[in-house]
């Protein structure tokens, strides 16, 4: 009897552990014994979820499969549901009669647009304690239908402010989540002023307590959850609903497991490079040029920090923000043939600095800042040159070139300095954009976009629109493509590729919104809006830099927005 016992309980463990084998990408985020103690509810209620709304659409061409159900079609059993008919052969019979297997969901073509997973989670204190339990399920369940769809989940806390909105990875968005808290609950204005702010694509999600949902009676997409069962350690069960639709009890992990959840120490580490600059200053970092390294002034005068990412995106894994201490104010910066020159303003002239390999004559360079239509240093208008990004300094033979005051400046060794033409992209005041510079675009001009008052260029591709909405692209290899804005300010501020599809990046000047728009739809990138300023689109690679909160900047995909690397003061 003893050994049938012990058998027992390692059979339960096996068939707990088989049972979230499908979720293993999902609960990587978080410790084995959280994992395990959040199986259950987590099965529970992603079958709540799945019934109302499931994931794949329900007609449309047959397209591969897109996720999992729950069934008993034999021919779309997963494996581990057919380990388990072999161990464990009765609790496989009674799952196949309860229609409780996992199976592949058939995925069919639609023209349904994907638009992302958003998650209104409501940190009122309402929801605290065992609710944030339930809220951490319901977000998992929810990111991984996200991937399911080929999209991402976002998670936005009632009473913030619109448009600020927690992505990322689940390593980083769930101890972003845990620490929102609201002193208030939230009421039926909060949810529509936060929804008034997402792309209209998305799919939204409310996470909330009965008395909210109640005066919401007909939204779609609302699981509702309250304490319903206690014991000795404290509740033990909660009774969640969905749409409406009738309560369902459900379990939760056990007392210690969840004290240690809701502290914040069930989470692993995010793998993300969380690299402290020296000091970063209030200016945004920017790619100067086709260099895949990306740069920015530091609080204290005369510090330039530089981070070089690999073409494909990632931060190089020896690399780490480097800070270069020089004895002036940086006006501008590049990386040319591994080195990286600077130009500073000391002792009121400019001089040049070279990192890396020497430049014979480098002292040859000394001007006055005036010759180059600068500011007076210490005046007004070179404080507002400060807080801008770093300009970008090109080298052309023997010349320096960069952009300063509206017109392109060349500086020849022996320090004579001569006007080159104007600087297209800063015209009626607006900051200087290599995007938009046609001096800079890598490829000759189409004679279309010679004259267009609108202009975009990079990673070999152009763009040009006479309204600012329709956009004709040329990418680099393939037709011509025609991108619609749609309604509404943006402002194109980068052209990357995802694959052979050009993809613009847009971005709102009222709420700083980043969003990637191709010719069959597009994605708000909101983990990198609601930035103080423009985000910067690398004019070769498909990535962009935003500081969508001050002091942290994201390196990321300009396509779909995962983050690369995340940078953050240290002060």
């Amino acid at each position: 009897m003893t050994a049938r016992g012990a058998g027992g309980a390692s059979g339960r463990d096996v068939t707990a552990a088989a049972a979230i084998a499908p979720w293993a990408g999902t609960l990587s985020a978080l410790t084995p014994e959280l994992a395990t103690a959040l199986g259950p509810l987590l099965r529970r209620l992603d079958a709540l979820i799945g019934t109302r709304e499931p994931v794949t659409g329900a007609e449309g061409e047959p397209d591969g499969y897109g996720g999992l159900a729950r069934g008993r079609r034999p021919e779309r059993l997963l494996p581990s549901e057919w380990l388990l008919a072999e161990e464990f052969p009765e609790e496989f019979l009674r799952r196949w009669s309860e229609g409780e297997l996992l199976e592949l969901e058939a995925e069919l073509r639609d023209t349904v647009s994907r638009g992302q997973v958003v998650a209104l989670v409501d940190a009122g204190p309402a929801q605290a304690g065992a609710a944030r339990l339930v809220q951490l399920a319901a977000l998992l369940v929810l990111h991984r239908r996200a991937a399911a769809r080929g999209t991402e989940l976002l998670v936005g806390v009632l009473g913030d402010p619109p448009g600020r909105l927690i992505g990322g990875d689940l390593a980083e968005l769930l101890p972003r989540w845990l620490k929102a808290r609201q002193h208030s609950d939230p009421d039926p204005e909060d949810v529509r002023y936060a929804e008034r702010a997402l792309d209209p694509a998305a799919q939204c999600w409310l996470l909330t307590s009965p008395r909210l949902a109640a005066r919401l009676p007909a939204r779609r997409r609302t699981v509702v959850c309250e304490e319903t069962g206690w014991s000795a350690a404290g509740v033990a069960r909660v009774t969640v609903r969905v749409d409406g639709a009738p309560a369902v009890e459900l379990p939760l992990p056990p007392a210690a497991v969840a004290v240690r959840a809701l502290r914040g120490s069930g989470f692993r580490a995010s793998a993300q490079l969380d690299a402290p600059l020296p000091a970063v200053g209030g200016a945004l970092p920017a790619f100067t040029g086709s260099a895949a390294t990306l740069l920015t002034r530091g609080r204290t005068p005369g510090v330039l920090i530089a981070l070089d990412v690999k073409a494909r995106g990632a931060v190089d894994g020896a690399a780490r923000p480097r800070r270069h201490q020089l004895p002036g104010q940086v006006i501008a910066a590049g990386r040319t043939s591994g080195r990286l020159l600077v130009l500073y303003v000391r002792h009121g002239r400019l001089a040049l600095h070279v990192s890396g390999r020497a430049l014979s004559g480098s002292d040859d360079y000394r001007v006055e800042p005036a010759a180059l239509g600068l500011p007076e240093p210490g005046s007004a208008g070179f404080a507002e040159l400060m807080a801008r990004p770093v300009l970008p300094l090109l080298r052309e033979g023997e010349d320096l070139v960069l952009p300063v005051t509206g017109q392109w400046r060349r500086i020849q060794p022996g320090g004579l300095v001569s006007t080159d033409g104007p600087v297209v992209s800063t015209e009626d005041g607006r900051p200087f954009r290599h995007a938009r510079e046609p001096r800079l675009s890598p490829v000759p001009l189409p004679a279309e976009a010679s004259g267009a008052p609108h202009l975009v260029h990079g990673a070999g591709a152009v763009g040009w629109s006479e309204d600012g909405r329709t956009w004709e692209v040329r990418p680099a290899r393939g037709e011509n493509r025609r991108i619609h804005l749609g309604e509404g300010e943006a402002e194109v501020i980068g052209l990357v590729e995802d694959g052979l599809e050009p993809v613009l990046i847009t971005c709102t000047p009222a709420a700083g919104l980043v969003r990637a728009v191709r010719a069959d739809g597009n994605r708000t990138l909101t983990a990198l809006s609601g930035g103080r300023t423009e985000p910067a689109v690398h004019p070769r690679l498909p990535l962009i830099a935003a500081e969508p909160r001050p002091g942290r900047v994201v390196v990321a995909s300009a396509v779909d927005g995962r983050a690369h690397a995340v940078i953050r003061s240290t002060d």
